[in-house]
């Protein structure tokens, strides 16, 4: 039976269309073209070598230091990881159950990682062996560590440190814990406390120390009788300066015996080399030898208000220190003298430091603890000096005037000081104010200069009089054979003279 004709039938078919192969360029083809002799896909492997493509090529041996690191060990060839096989050999616990490694495995992994160790690394009869057949180290002496060599000499060492930084710590730990014992336990125990000592140089208590070696008690004794007072080494020799009045007894009378006693309780006797009474000084002499010798000070430099620092014997306590400042310069003071002798005039330097009978020869010094006066007496309410206790009036013989006259007394044993050669008296009037000249001595200084009686001096050199005693003294701070200018007032008329001063 004929098929009907189709509409393709009935009309005509086109050709195919040419294919256009354009030339390939040799240089991409080069680059994105198939490799030499590779005429299919890219998934077959390429073997050069002819033999197929399910040949497969070995890789080249792995390098010897890692083979060594990541091989299987000696004598473990035949272990390996496996699932483990059931009867049938189908991994199973059970004929017909699931594969045993399926029941264990790890749903967190791959289900086909599971694996067991097919035979254990050690052997049973290895593993039965106790830790006896082991080898052991051999045990070491001490003296094999220390002289065996056995051991370095640095690892011991570093042993001694430890062991010595543990003793450390250990008795550290101790000496705290016994320290603070009481108040780790709360006891109630009162802890004493240690009394603040400020001793800082140049304080009372330094100069103290310093100057009170210095400075002797002297004690004179005439058999019922006697006297205590004060006195300062000067000198290495012995020498010691004094007041005049404390040793008065032992140049009156022969009997008589001096006592110098050091503060250290050392007694020692003393005798008389010179004195001088017209100023209150005397110089003695000890037996000791290379006694503490006072370091002597400038009494010029001395200022109002400048501290200082008493030390003697008062009322026969020795070794007492008072302090005080430095109250007037240049107060000229007389006292009546010791035994008929003449009257004691000096140019004092007044001090508030507490100063009582028994101070009398002793050292005053100053912020320094050197020697800047010899204290001599004191004024009372009663007014009458050396009776009485202090009341803050006391008076020291400038150390620049004793030291003049200590080293004379210990050259010579006796001074001479200048004169004007006449007897004066205080006077205080509307036109002068001064010394008034009672007499004068024939053929004395005064008398060569032309001063008459009844004449009022007001100044003598540069200093000025205002009264008898400041008189005295002004004619005494110069040397004999000195010409100095002397003014004075005549009839209310103002003169200046020039008198060379004499001798007494």
């Amino acid at each position: 039976m004929s098929q009907p004709n189709t509409p393709e039938d009935q009309e005509p078919r086109l050709a195919p269309k040419p294919l256009d192969r354009p030339p390939v360029d040799a240089a991409q083809a080069a680059v994105f073209g198939r490799p030499r002799g590779v005429d299919g896909a890219f998934d077959k492997l390429y073997t050069p070598n002819g033999r197929g493509s399910d040949t497969i090529i070995a890789k080249p041996p792995a390098p010897e230091s890692l083979a060594e690191a990541f091989g299987r060990p000696p004598g473990a060839e035949d272990v390996q990881l496996q699932r483990p096989a059931d009867d049938n050999g189908n991994g199973s616990g059970k004929p017909g159950e699931a594969p045993l490694w399926s029941k264990t495995a790890d749903p967190w992994r791959d289900p086909g990682a599971p694996a067991v160790l097919g035979s254990p690394a050690l052997a049973a009869d290895d593993a039965a062996k106790g830790d006896d057949e082991r080898p052991r180290g051999a045990l070491l002496s001490l003296p094999e560590v220390l002289f065996g060599r056995r051991v370095k000499p640095t690892a011991l060492g570093l042993l001694g440190v430890v062991c010595l930084l543990i003793g450390a710590v250990g008795g550290f730990v101790g000496w705290w814990v016994a320290s603070t014992g009481n108040s780790l336990t709360g006891s109630a125990t009162i802890a004493e406390a240690e009394a603040g000592k400020e001793r800082a140089p140049g304080s009372i208590a330094d100069i103290a120390q310093r100057v009170s070696p210095a400075v002797i008690s002297i004690e004179v004794k005439s058999g019922e009788s006697g006297s205590v007072g004060s006195g300062v080494m000067i000198d290495a020799g012995g020498y010691a300066v004094t007041n005049n009045h404390v040793i008065s007894l032992a140049t009156t009378d022969p009997q008589a015996t001096i006592t110098a006693v050091f503060t250290d309780g050392t007694r020692t006797e003393a005798k008389v080399v010179g004195t001088d009474p017209k100023t209150d000084l005397a110089v003695i002499k000890v037996a000791v030898a290379n006694p503490v010798v006072i370091q002597v000070g400038k009494s010029s430099d001395l200022e109002v208000g400048d501290s200082v620092i008493a030390v003697g014997s008062p009322l026969g306590l020795q070794n007492t220190v008072t302090a005080g400042i430095v109250s007037a310069l240049h107060r000229p003071i007389t006292a009546q003298g010791e035994n008929g002798e003449p009257p004691v005039t000096y140019d004092a330097i007044q001090t508030d430091a507490p100063i009582n009978r028994g101070n009398s020869g002793g050292a005053l010094v100053d912020s320094t603890g050197a020697l800047i006066g010899i204290n001599s007496s004191i004024r009372t309410d009663s007014g009458e000096s050396g009776q009485g206790g202090s009341i803050g009036i006391g008076f020291a013989i400038p150390a620049d005037d004793a030291m003049r006259i200590a080293k004379v007394l210990i050259s010579s044993g006796q001074v001479k000081h200048a004169d004007i050669g006449i007897n004066a008296a205080s006077v205080s009037a509307d036109t002068s104010e001064g010394a008034q000249v009672l007499n004068v001595a024939d053929g004395g200084p005064a008398a060569k200069a032309g001063i008459a009686e009844g004449d009022v001096i007001t100044k003598v050199g540069d200093r000025l009089v205002r009264n008898a005693a400041e008189l005295t003294v002004a004619v005494r701070a110069h040397n004999v054979g000195d010409v100095v200018p002397v003014q004075l007032v005549r009839q209310g008329r103002p003169l200046v003279v020039d008198v060379t001063l004499g001798s007494d």
